[in-house]
């Protein structure tokens, strides 16, 4: 898979977010998200940093969260969702779809990932339909399954996940998770959701 065909990928995810934020009320940024924590003002803060993220603000924050990059990464979104309005993280995030710049450590499936994952964590709690093209997710899947970072085998150990509308397999524990990819790579990235019927 060339790193071309992903930041085309991730460069679609982004657009198409920057125009579901844009039509949002204000009460809407302030639904919590699926990502623990976070509304869906501190998920799109953390979407307009990753094109953002330097080898001196990644060592900075990184001692200020005293080492655990989750930690770090949660510092740093909160602070810029008090920073800019609604309005300007949308812009931020839509004047950089497409750069091809990563935050330092990472991959190119990495803000891919991050596009596909967080626009489901905004828009399943807002109940607003955003679907994921497939062969992006089943490669964002394959990717999170087999990082160490995301922790998937870890914590799912003992399941084996199933794709139900695409053909991708992971794990060899005797429970299995059976489910779209979509839901299976938010499992992989340790969303709360319910398990996809098995």
């Amino acid at each position: 898979m060339r790193r071309e065909q992903i930041m085309g990928w991730v460069k679609d995810e982004r657009l198409g977010l920057a125009d579901l934020l844009e039509g949002l009320s204000q009460q809407e940024w302030d639904v919590q998200s699926l990502c623990e924590g976070w509304t869906v003002r501190d998920v799109a803060a953390h979407l307009s940093l990753s094109t953002r993220m330097t080898i001196r603000l990644s060592i900075r924050g990184a001692i200020r969260a005293r080492g655990n990059v989750h930690r770090m990464f949660d510092l740093l979104a909160r602070e810029r969702a008090s920073q800019f309005t609604p309005q300007e993280l949308v812009a931020q995030i839509r004047e950089t779809a497409g750069s091809t710049h990563l935050t330092p450590g990472a991959s190119p499936l990495d803000p891919l990932i991050d596009m596909l994952v967080h626009g489901q964590d905004i828009a399943r709690p807002l109940g607003r339909p955003r679907p994921m093209p497939l062969d992006a997710a089943v490669a964002a899947l394959d990717h999170a399954w087999n990082s160490r970072f995301y922790g998937a085998q870890r914590r799912l150990r003992g399941h084996r996940l199933i794709a139900t509308d695409r053909e991708w397999a992971g794990g060899a524990g005797p429970e299995e998770i059976r489910g779209p990819v979509a839901d299976l790579l938010l499992l992989a990235t340790g969303r709360k959701l319910r398990a996809p019927a098995s």
